[in-house]
């Protein structure tokens, strides 16, 4: 009770430009928290479909087999690379007529499917980064913004002392205090969002690595099945 009845007071002490800088800040960190709840809950998901899509992947004697059962995945970032992979492939496995597909591809062929799943890794990792720069902004923007609110309460103090012309503790402490508060809230917002910023890019390096090596492993295996031989 006494904590609050002080904030309260502080509030009530503090400049119009600092209580605006505060609600920014309150802002700033509920759009923080609510990105970092997003991202922790997609990368979350797409662990588990990964771990289920890779699973199935590697259970099926052809490369194309999964293709083939035109399955609904949303959220899986290996499935999403895996498709757009293996529509490359299917485009240049067609026959003219539309009709079954060819038993081999080129060389030529070939490296355009590459290309096409380099592409989706890329497409997939801007997707998992998505978000992430507002983390970044709360982490840089935040401290400098409280520090911006104490120096202007801190400047507005010493004004309103040198008005009155006298600098006793009661006429400073007030304004000091409610200048120190920006501080404070750019504080509570930069931290935690450091600390889940290097969390999600942590996992999203990881995650990165992973859809590059299935790349790999894909672009192995199509070429094993279906890379023509001169």
């Amino acid at each position: 009770m006494a904590a609050q009845m002080e904030l309260i007071s502080i509030w009530t002490w503090a400049t119009t430009e600092a209580k605006i800088i505060i609600i920014l800040l309150i802002v700033l960190s509920i759009t923080a928290w609510s990105v970092m709840a997003a991202k922790a809950l997609q990368m979350r998901r797409a662990k588990k479909l990964n771990a289920f899509f890779s699973a199935e992947y590697r259970r099926q004697p052809n490369v194309l087999a999964v293709y083939d059962r035109n399955l609904p995945v949303e959220g899986c970032p290996l499935y999403s690379v895996y498709l757009e992979g293996c529509s490359a492939l299917e485009a240049r496995l067609r026959q003219p007529d539309g009709q079954g597909r060819k038993t081999f591809v080129s060389l030529k062929a070939m490296e355009h499917v590459k290309r096409a799943l380099e592409g989706a890794v890329a497409s997939q990792s801007l997707q998992l980064e998505s978000g992430l720069i507002t983390l970044a902004l709360a982490v840089s923007g935040a401290p400098f913004l409280g520090l911006l609110g104490t120096v202007w309460g801190v400047m507005s103090t010493f004004s309103h002392v040198a008005l009155k012309g006298e600098a006793t503790l009661a006429t400073m402490a007030p304004g000091v205090a409610a200048a120190l508060i920006t501080t404070v809230a750019g504080l509570l917002v930069a931290i935690p969002s450091m600390f889940g910023y290097n969390y999600l890019v942590h996992n999203l390096r990881a995650m990165t690595v992973q859809l590059d090596n299935f790349a790999q492993d894909l672009a192995s295996r199509m070429e094993a099945e279906y890379l023509e031989e001169k």
